[in-house]
């Protein structure tokens, strides 16, 4: 990563004294079980702090979270560190201004229509209930990796129209591959390395994906997307690839934790689970408490494009021009200033939608439609089909991450039919 410039007034000494808090917290403590403590002690005293464990500022306050994040002019994601476009190239995720328009705009009408529609409704039941089936009879299975994974992959896939596997192994399972090396890519350059090989390989392996896919399109809803969106001529064939690819991920990791975690929450909260079951139409105001509680993706990134200040009234911080700032989501959803008792689950909170979860401002997240769409296909199936469902606590734990925050593993246990024995 590129040494930030740091204002000429001040060195890096000097910013940890002026900021111990920010100076004294680690990469751990924000990723790690202490990572919302942390982070609320980050918001009381220093809401925008100097952390050196991650080469940036850092913003944990709401109201300032959400300023950044509608100042794209001041605060962009337009600049040559943004680790996505060095794997896969420029995208509607890495642009500002006219150009960032240019490339959203095509996904935006198709994608709500996704979100909204009844045939993915139908297509997503299927697809869980087909998951759902193949452990049904166990009685133990674990979540993520077994339902929320698979199911945020298959819809994706179903919608954008990527449907014709390589021999060997199923479209999803080579996706989920490409994803997970793409995916340490990007993790390897935000860490200032080159680009892995591995990554290199798994975005041209998906290039020819999108390209067969293409080649292959029908007439059908689904194919018709990537079609369409292709044939328009308003992006390059280069440019339609990298958006393809950041909506493909996007959408794997935001499904696959807004799932995980919304079961982990209600599965957390026996009570709430209780409402729920007992209230179907409850489920909404479920899917948005473990949005604001725990965010799919914990943290994102912006550059200033001028010197400038963030901070409360009277005690703004001077940010000097392309200085890299991280706004904690996370952080930011928990701002007792902006949500009473911010650590409770609350079916009953009135603002949970006052979240900070799907971004704002320009790039206010185009799927969440279709994410929200998936959570309440996923939730409801598992609750119906799994009589009695509940955490296995011994092998489960809790959302963790620096950037993305889900359960590493989620089991859970549910009651069987006994079957009849002979007579």
């Amino acid at each position: 990563m590129d040494e930030p410039r740091v204002a000429p007034t001040e060195d890096h000494g000097s910013r940890r004294a002026r900021f111990p808090l920010g100076a004294s917290v680690t990469e751990e403590d924000l990723s790690g079980p202490r990572a919302h403590e942390v982070l609320a002690a980050l918001r009381r005293t220093e809401p925008v702090t100097w952390s050196p464990a991650l080469g940036r500022w850092l913003v944990t306050s709401h109201t300032l979270a959400a300023t950044a994040l509608r100042d794209a002019d001041t605060f962009t994601v337009d600049d040559p560190r943004f680790s996505t476009a060095l794997v896969v190239g420029p995208s509607m995720l890495s642009l500002d201004g006219a150009e960032h328009l240019r490339h959203r705009t095509p996904f935006v009408g198709p994608l709500r229509s996704a979100g909204n529609s009844d045939r993915v409704v139908r297509w997503a039941e299927g697809a869980a209930a087909r998951l759902i089936d193949g452990f049904h009879q166990r009685g133990r299975a674990e979540l993520r990796t077994e339902l929320a994974g698979p199911l945020a992959v298959s819809v994706i896939i179903e919608v954008l129209g990527l449907s014709a596997p390589r021999a060997g192994s199923s479209i999803e399972e080579q996706v989920l591959a490409w994803y997970r090396d793409i995916a340490a890519g990007v993790l390897a350059v935000d860490r200032g390395r080159p680009v892995p090989r591995p990554a290199a390989l798994a975005v041209e392996a998906l290039r020819q994906q999108v390209g067969c896919a293409l080649d292959a399109g029908t007439a059908d809803d689904a194919a018709r997307m990537i079609t369409t969106i292709s044939g328009s001529g308003s992006l390059s064939s280069d440019e339609f690839f990298s958006n393809v690819a950041v909506v493909l991920f996007g959408a794997i990791e935001t499904g696959e934790a807004m799932i995980a975690n919304a079961l982990y929450h209600l599965l957390s909260h026996p009570d709430q689970l209780t409402r729920v079951v007992t209230d179907p139409s409850l489920l909404d105001r479920a899917i948005d408490e473990s949005l604001r509680l725990e965010p799919a993706a914990a943290v994102v990134d912006r550059y200033a494009t001028v010197d400038t200040t963030l901070g409360p009234p009277g005690a703004e911080i001077p940010i000097a021009a392309g200085e890299p700032v991280t706004l904690s989501l996370a952080g930011a959803n928990r701002d007792p200033d902006r949500f009473d008792h911010p650590d409770r689950f609350d079916l009953d909170r009135r603002n949970t939608g006052a979240h900070l979860s799907f971004a704002r401002g320009p790039h206010a997240c185009i799927g969440s439609h279709l994410a929200r769409l998936e959570t309440r296909v996923a939730i409801s199936a598992a609750l119906n089909r799994l009589s009695s469902l509940a955490l296995d606590e011994a092998a489960t734990t809790a959302p963790s991450g620096l950037i993305f925050r889900k359960p590493a593993s989620l089991v859970v246990r549910w009651s069987t039919p006994r079957r009849a024995t002979p007579s």
